[in-house]
């Protein structure tokens, strides 16, 4: 095979490029899902999406990006709450970030790749190195730019730490009564305890 043929190989028409990404994602998203990290192959997302291996490698690289690139589209929505804060005075910041957060948890389009992530994240210190990645990079920084306050990336770290710490006992590990209380019931005690964290002395 001549290496011009080689580089060709497994290579879609450009005008088939966007739709096999997408579906190549889709794909990565639901094994992961699934499967968790360690269980998912590329070679298991490549027959999911009805494509060559090769394919994957080509727009991802290794299983690692695979998965950065899957949660990350998954991941979108919970890149607002930068927004979320901004979008009103300082000291209602607790309950409208809580707010934003359960909203994304509590709709079951966002729930089921987030928990996708989360189980990953807590069983491979691979996807958890992503995850943490991504959430530094493109939530936490972006949440402590907002408040322009003294130790800001700590605070935001620590009111992340509440939230996420409250979702994975009622969304992940499901703790009663935690796991069936009304979430604004949820919203109204954790906002407070967010509104430390975020503006607190």
């Amino acid at each position: 095979m001549t290496e011009a043929a080689s580089r060709r190989r497994g290579r879609p028409p450009r005008t088939e490029s966007a739709d096999t990404r997408d579906r190549i994602l889709n794909a990565a998203r639901a094994e992961f899902s699934e499967r968790g990290y360690d269980k998912t192959s590329v070679r298991g997302i490549a027959k999911a999406a009805g494509v060559d291996s090769a394919l994957v490698h080509h727009y991802f690289g290794t299983k690692e990006q695979v998965f950065e690139s899957a949660i990350e589209v998954a991941f979108a929505p919970a890149l607002n709450a930068p927004e979320a804060l901004a979008d009103g005075p300082l000291d209602g910041v607790g309950e409208r970030l809580t707010r934003f957060v359960f909203g994304i948890w509590e709709n079951p389009s966002t729930r089921t790749p987030l928990l996708a992530i989360v189980r990953s994240a807590v069983n491979n210190d691979t996807a958890a190195a992503v995850f943490r990645r991504l959430v530094a990079s493109q939530l936490l920084r972006r949440v402590a730019a907002q408040l322009d306050l003294p130790d800001a990336e700590l605070r935001a770290e620590l009111a992340a730490a509440q939230l996420v710490g409250t979702a994975m006992l009622r969304y992940v590990i499901k703790v009663e009564p935690l796991a069936s209380a009304d979430p604004e019931q949820i919203i109204r005690r954790l906002a407070p305890v967010v509104q430390g964290h975020l503006t607190g002395p």
